[in-house]
Order: structure tokens, then sequence, then C-alpha cells
């Protein structure tokens, strides 16, 4: 079993910060590319920003330049850092990660129950 488990949201005002985390446990062998989600009401999911096993990066055109993502291999833990939120930003923020997992060895995508971050004054 792979768990992921997501903290940090929370509600902050227009141009503030926030920082999510999302640390995976259980019977992990190895984990390849970490990322993290969003979805608005009445939205489809959209990425945001993934990171390799690396540490190469990607971000969604929408919050280049605000956030950050960066990972703690050795914790299996992935952040992600949002700065400048806008209220656009309010949603609820899903972590994934491709994971093989201990004894199968096949990979799959994991998912976070997800956390809620709202942008609001």
């Amino acid at each position: 079993q792979v768990q992921l488990v997501e903290s940090g949201g929370g509600l902050v005002q227009p141009g503030g910060s926030l920082r999510l985390s999302c640390a995976a446990s259980g019977s992990i062998f190895r984990i390849n590319a970490m990322g993290w989600y969003r979805q608005a009401p009445e939205k489809e999911r959209e990425l945001v920003a993934t990171i390799t096993s690396g540490g190469s990066t990607n971000y969604a055109d929408s919050v280049k330049g605000r956030f950050t993502i960066s990972r703690d291999n050795a914790k299996n833990t992935v952040y992600l850092q949002m700065n400048s939120l806008k209220p656009e930003d309010t949603a609820v923020y899903y972590c994934n990660a491709d994971v093989k997992p201990i004894p199968s060895y096949i990979r799959a995508a994991y998912w976070g129950q997800g956390t809620q971050v709202t942008v609001s004054s």
C-alpha cells in the first residue's frame, strides 16, 4: 500500500503565500515524478507543476514565476511554495506520484486526498 498525505492548505489573502507538503509512505521501491494538480469548482483537474526524481521541473503557464515545486527524495516528500497568490488559485490541490511499489514493482500513479487552498480577502 502506498499513501500520499498532503498538508499546508488554508485561507490566505491575495498576494499572500502558502507552502504545501505531500509525504509518500508505504511499501515503496522507487518514486519517479511527483507533482501537484488542482481542481476548482465546476472545472477540470489541471496540472500545476511536476518534478522528476532528478529535479527537472515543469509548470503551468498560469503559475510560472509565482510557484516553486521541490522535493526531498530522502523523505519521499514534495513541496509547493506558492507566492503572490490570486483568487483564481482557489482550488483543491492534489499531490500525485509515479511510484514503483513493493512487491509488485508495477508502476502506477497515486493521489493524495487533496487540500483546500482559498485565496480571498
